[in-house]
This record gives C-alpha cells, structure tokens and sequence, in this order.
C-alpha cells in the first residue's frame, strides 16, 4: 500500500507538472481552456474562473487540460478554439508540457545541491578494483584486485558510475575494456553478463567490485550468536588484512567469503593502535532476500559521502549536468532499442516504476528519491517529444508537417494514423506492464 501511494504521489506530480505547462502556454496565447483537472474522473469539488473549471477530481494521480476544439482535426468554430490559432502557437502549446518537465528535474536537482546533496566519494573517482571474485565474467579478463580500470565501452578513463551506465547499456553483451596490471595496460573485452536481465544486474555479479575507501572496512556493531561476536571483535575494530589480503568493503569482504565457500580465515584487526591476530569460520546466514551467503555478522561503518551545499549558480550547473547526462543516458537507450541493442524486456512499467521509488524513498537522505523524480520527469518529457501520434511530438510533426505543406493534412488519414497509434502504445503499455509482473518474486518463486 506504501509503494501505490508513494507511486501515486510521484507520478501524479510529474503528470500535474506537465499538464500545467500546455495550460500556462495555452492561456497566454488565448485559447479557451475549458478544464484544469487535478487527478481523473469524477468532479469532486472546484470553482469556476472566466471559461475554465478548476476542479479537484476523484483519482488524484495526476491531471489533465480540456482545451476548446483540441480535437485533431475538429474544425474551429470560435477564435478561442485550439485548432483557430496559429501552428506556430499550437507547437508552442504541445512543447510547454515537456519543457515544464524538463524544468521540474532542473529545480529538483538544484534544490538538493543548495540543500543538502550526500554522494559517495568513490562513485565519482576513478574505477579501482576492491577484489576479483572467481569464475565471473570479470576474472576472465585477468583483472585483479588493485587494478585500475581506463578503458570501459567508449569511455577512456571511466568512474565507477561510468562503468555502471555503460555497462547497464550492453547488458550480455561484449565491451571494450583495458585496465592497468603492475604498470601495464592491457587492452581486451568484457562480456556484460546478466542472465537475468538489467533488473538483477550489478557490477559485483560482474565481478567489478570498487574499492570504496582507501581505510579498511571498520566494525560499527555485531550481531548475537554470528561468527565476529563468538570471535571476538569488537565496535571500532578495523579489519586490515583477511588472509593477507587488504580489503576496503563489505562487497568485498563478501565476495571473498563466498569464494572460500565457508573456509576458516585469518584476520588482523587494529583496536587501539594495536595490531592482533584473530581466526573465524564465516557462518551461512539469511542476507534478508531469501537467500543465504557465507558472514561474519557484523555492520560495518558506512564508506565516506561527499556532502555538498552548493550557492545557486553552482547548484543550477550541478543539475544541469546532472540532467544533461541523464536525458543522454535515455536518448541512447532509445537509440539501442531501435537498433536491438537493448531490450524492451529492460524498461519498466508503473510497477517497477513504485518499486524503484519505494527503494529509493527508504534510503537515506534526499538524494535518491529526489534524483529518481528528476529521472522520471526527464522520461517523461523526451518520450512525449518522440514524434509518435497521440503525443506531444506527434503533435509538433504533424503541425511541422501542414506548415511546410502550408495546408492541413486529410483529416481521414489523419484519423487512421491517430487509431493505429493509439493501440500500438496500447500494446506497447500492456507489454511493458506484463514485463512488470513477470517479474515480481511471487512468480520467481517458482521457476524451477
């Protein structure tokens, strides 16, 4: 219930945001706005200003504009009519919603530039390796632990949120991909493996697990009855070496763990400047998903964030880049679906839209969940831009279209074009929404 009311919220306000951009632009260029709805349905209650109803309606997720005479094709019979005005001001009206969503991402980002912006540090550093676990697509390259990646797909010396975004655009595919060994640059390819689809994907299946911090990974606290407490580590204990190897996160950690498959493991703490050795057996235990890995039982203190409170004009150009790689980023994946480079089995629906937002609303800070809104906002408006009939940018296309034509179009043609598009983005929406379900555990539980 949590997840359909913060998914109500979220989508509701970008949908509002964007139907009050075709209702500003409309009234300043005069045409007759007959509703302006906040959610659909049923009037639930409002007031009436010159020729608009303003009203509160009863499905609040989201909203509409009923302009006078909208329909295509419906020929004029008043000078406030839509079809009446200039193309020119009827373009001007279909470019208002994605522009308004465009600036609603712009303000959402500067906000928590100004406010309170927290980034892990190593995200944006450069894509040094943790550890390599065996048999995974990445130990096939023969990178190891301490390597430096500086080639990843068409990026040359690439962050760790680089090699996240590209690798999330070739999934189960090969990339281009050189890292520097004891000095040497060795250039080969990697393949994106993810049987399971862009949804389960992550760069530790991959075997790429970054080196977070340049610390070792410190206790916070322990768990009853786990191994680290029977061992006998402490809050405050740093974890400097496991079987002589240097780790600097819990992935890491993990990852090794796993790789030892339960095997009795050295190793060296430092508590109060004090270096001691310790042995410990990882126990199999719940992770908190259904499944089981090898732990220590303990909760480590959180990798170092980068916590910025930027002045205004900062703020502004940290969210338009923030946005402009975004928007690059959706445009890509456009292109690769087209191409049948990316799969339309990776986009998700209005179900894996609640379920990115109810993870997102849990995590701490603002970042996540206001980042993601801008995310969908920048969605939003490109694919209302995408020159497809029934949306804005087939509005735009086929207003382009008359003016250079400089005489409508067949109203008929016009019409069987609208109908074909109106069920394609039908099947097109059951589709993605059908991927949706698939997808849930309930049906996950019983593959075989």
């Amino acid at each position: 219930m949590s997840t359909i009311i913060q998914l109500g919220i979220v989508l509701g306000i970008m949908v509002l945001v964007h139907e009050f951009g075709h209702f500003a632009v409309a009234k300043l260029c005069g045409i007759r706005v007959e509703t302006f709805s906040i959610g659909f349905g049923k009037r639930l209650f409002g007031f009436r200003r010159g020729d608009t109803d303003y009203r509160l309606s009863l499905l609040p997720l989201g909203g509409y504009v009923k302009m006078s005479g909208d329909n295509p094709g419906e020929a004029p019979t008043d000078p406030g009519d839509f079809n009446a005005h200039p193309r020119w001001q009827r373009v001007l009206v279909a470019l208002a919603g994605p522009f308004a969503n465009f600036i609603l991402a712009l303000g959402l980002m500067t906000g928590v530039s100004m406010l309170h912006n927290e980034v892990q540090e190593y995200i944006s550093g450069p894509a040094l390796t943790d550890y390599v676990p065996v048999s995974t697509a990445a130990s096939r390259t023969g990178i190891h632990s301490g390597d430096l990646i500086v080639h990843y797909d068409t990026v040359e010396n690439p962050t760790w949120d680089q090699v996240a975004i590209r690798s999330l655009l070739n999934i189960n595919q090969n990339v281009a991909f050189s890292y520097l060994h004891d000095g040497q640059r060795v250039n080969t390819k990697l393949f994106v493996e993810a049987k399971e689809g862009a949804d389960n994907f992550s760069l530790d299946r991959l075997g790429l697990i970054p080196k977070m911090q340049n610390v070792p990974v410190q206790v916070d606290s322990l768990e009853p009855n786990m191994p680290a407490a029977h061992a006998g580590l402490k809050s405050g204990d740093q974890i400097t070496t496991i079987d002589g190897l240097q780790l600097h996160s819990v992935p890491a950690l993990l990852a090794y763990l796993q790789d030892q498959a339960g095997k009795p493991a050295a190793l060296t703490i430092l508590r109060n400047g004090q270096s001691l050795p310790l042995q410990i057996t990882p126990q199999l235990a719940e992770v908190g998903d259904g499944t089981k890995d090898y732990r220590l039982g303990f909760r480590p203190v959180q990798p170092p964030v980068k916590v910025e409170r930027l002045p205004f004009g900062k703020a502004v150009a940290a969210s338009w880049e923030y946005n402009k790689k975004g928007s690059m980023l959706i445009v890509e994946v456009l292109k690769r679906m087209f191409t049948r480079q990316v799969s339309v089995r990776s986009l998700s629906g209005p179900i894996g839209i609640g379920q990115q937002i109810h993870q997102a609303a849990a995590m701490p800070g603002w970042m996540p969940i206001i980042g993601l809104m801008a995310y969908i906002s920048l969605n939003l408006g490109i694919f209302n831009l995408l020159p497809i009939p029934i949306l804005d940018g087939g509005m735009i296309l086929f207003l382009l279209v008359e003016s250079i034509m400089r005489r409508d179009l067949n109203q008929q043609l016009k019409e069987r074009v609208y109908q074909v598009a109106f069920v394609c983005i039908l099947v097109f929406a059951a589709m993605v929404i059908f991927n949706d379900i698939s997808k849930l555990n309930i049906f996950a539980r019983v593959k075989p």
